[in-house]
């Protein structure tokens, strides 16, 4: 498919309805339930954003980004994050060549899909060089700027349960990431199917649905959505009320949230909105577009205080308040 042979954006936002489709049906044949993890990711491919993973073992993270590069007929590569982990592990180093002279050897970060596997595991060092390459799209190298192949997603996983021997992200690398979204246990239906798949000799055949240069024409058409005033509004003012001490923050806001989410929050929101109005077959996002995306922008921006922490207080408690 070549989206420039389209004659116009409503026939190219077409496509992308169409093409997301069959996308959701190739994934199915591997992927059990996860419907709204499935469409998160999506998402934030389409919108070139990140996406952080938040699960317990045994979801299958790494089968879906895998299955999610291979559909998309992209480049695939599995980083795991450990606390000896350098810099140069996942950027690359110089190295002497038989000439006598320093070539640069890529790292596993040269690739279209990255999956950062247990991301708080690794010190902040590291974390710090996958920082420079989420939000420049390059890495730095012995002062020699490298840069990434586009196009480029870094899809990390964290384990929710298991903190000993992790390193907290800093709340600057949590922000570059669009999306933080929670996987939960499969239903009882889905989990029977996938355990009679994963027993027995069932093997699926994929076929490739996009390549990368349509992923990066449907990144220029999802920027090219207009917006309706009363919506970019909305979501400006939802990013605002979750700053306390605010004019826009309300009583919960001020009584149980240390630091509200930045300006990121919005754009994140907004690009979104445009992403799941697409897909979903419409040309311009509404106000419930912005709410399906809001928990998954907003999760990882705001900070609850001790007394959140104390009273049991949740951050979807918070933002589900907010809407």
């Amino acid at each position: 498919m070549n989206i420039s042979n389209f004659t116009n954006d409503v026939e190219a936002a077409n496509a992308l309805h169409q093409k997301y489709k069959e996308l959701k049906s190739e994934i199915g044949k591997v992927i059990i339930g996860q419907h709204d993890v499935v469409d998160a990711v999506l998402m934030s491919i389409f919108a070139n954003g990140h996406t952080l993973l938040v699960g317990v073992p045994g979801l299958a993270k790494t089968l879906l980004v895998r299955t999610i590069s291979e559909v998309l007929d992209l480049n695939f590569s599995r980083i795991q994050f450990t606390p000896d982990l350098m810099p140069s592990d996942i950027t690359g180093s110089e190295i002497l060549n038989d000439k006598r002279e320093f070539s640069f050897v890529r790292g596993p970060l040269f690739a279209n899909i990255v999956l950062a596997d247990e991301i708080n595991r690794t010190p902040p060092k590291t974390q710090a060089a996958l920082l420079e390459a989420m939000q420049e799209r390059n890495v730095t190298v012995n002062g020699k700027l490298h840069h990434l192949e586009q196009p480029f997603f870094v899809l990390a996983t964290q384990n929710p349960i298991e903190q000993e021997g992790t390193y907290p992200l800093p709340e600057a690398q949590l922000d570059r990431f669009m999306f933080n979204v929670i996987l939960g246990y499969p239903t009882l239906e889905e989990e029977l199917e996938v355990i009679k798949n994963t027993t027995g000799n069932y093997q699926a055949k994929l076929n490739k649905i996009l390549h990368g240069n349509d992923i990066l024409a449907f990144q220029q058409l999802v920027r090219k959505v207009p917006v309706a005033d009363n919506v970019l509004e909305y979501a400006v003012k939802l990013v605002a009320q979750t700053r306390p001490n605010t004019p826009l923050a309300g009583a919960k806001v001020n009584e149980y949230v240390s630091y509200g989410a930045g300006p990121r929050a919005g754009q994140f929101l907004v690009l979104g909105a445009k992403c799941h109005a697409l897909l979903r077959g419409n040309y311009s996002p509404d106000i419930d577009d912005v709410k399906a995306v809001a928990f998954n922008v907003l999760r990882h921006r705001i900070v609850k205080n001790y007394k959140a922490e104390a009273e049991g207080v949740t951050i979807e408690k918070i933002i589900q308040g907010l809407m």
